[in-house]
């Protein structure tokens, strides 16, 4: 299966291809708030958006099957502000799911983030599926998320060596994120 997977940067072309698996992708989690694709247009549309970091996995019949998005936030803390990434969303179509194609994604996106010179990355999700790619507990590195989240879930993870070494602090998320 994962033979026939292509990852490639997304183009404008994919954007409703794109949409149309974000909105599948976490239509029946109960976690989510389903506004995810919402997030994805408003990242694009943002200056957190790093077009090589918006990739999707398309079938050898060019059909788009999963997508992940890395863009920029902050961590701030007494000694500066430190640019790192965010994983958010990582989608893929339910009936793709359990394939591997979220993983291809994902490594994908970390090779080229750290090839971009980004030093590492943070995302909320399950505590059971990140960790097998390197995620550990953001609280690791005292960094801490500006919402209420299990700990387990607040993840981090290095691109490079010592990548999140003295950095410390709160995250602050773009306003594409609507948290603020």
């Amino acid at each position: 299966m994962n033979d026939s997977i292509l990852i490639r940067q997304e183009t404008e072309k994919d954007f409703g291809q794109v949409e149309e698996v974000v909105r599948l992708a976490f239509g029946n989690m109960p976690e989510s708030d389903h506004t995810e694709h919402i997030l994805v247009e408003r990242l694009r549309q943002s200056d957190a958006y790093i077009p090589e970091l918006s990739l999707v996995a398309e079938t050898g019949d060019k059909k788009i099957v999963g997508h992940v998005l890395l863009s920029k936030v902050t961590i701030v803390s007494a000694n500066g502000t430190h640019t790192v990434l965010s994983v958010a969303p990582l989608s893929v179509l339910p009936e793709f799911q359990r394939r591997g194609i979220g993983g291809m994604l994902l490594r994908e996106a970390h090779q080229r983030a750290a090839a971009l010179g980004y030093g590492g990355v943070l995302l909320l999700g399950h505590e059971d599926y990140y960790p097998r790619f390197g995620y550990k507990k953001a609280s690791a590195f005292g960094i801490k998320f500006p919402f209420d989240a299990l700990d387990a879930c607040c993840m981090a993870m290095e691109l490079k060596a010592n990548g999140l070494n003295g950095i410390s602090g709160m995250v602050h998320y773009p306003d594409a994120f609507g948290l603020n």
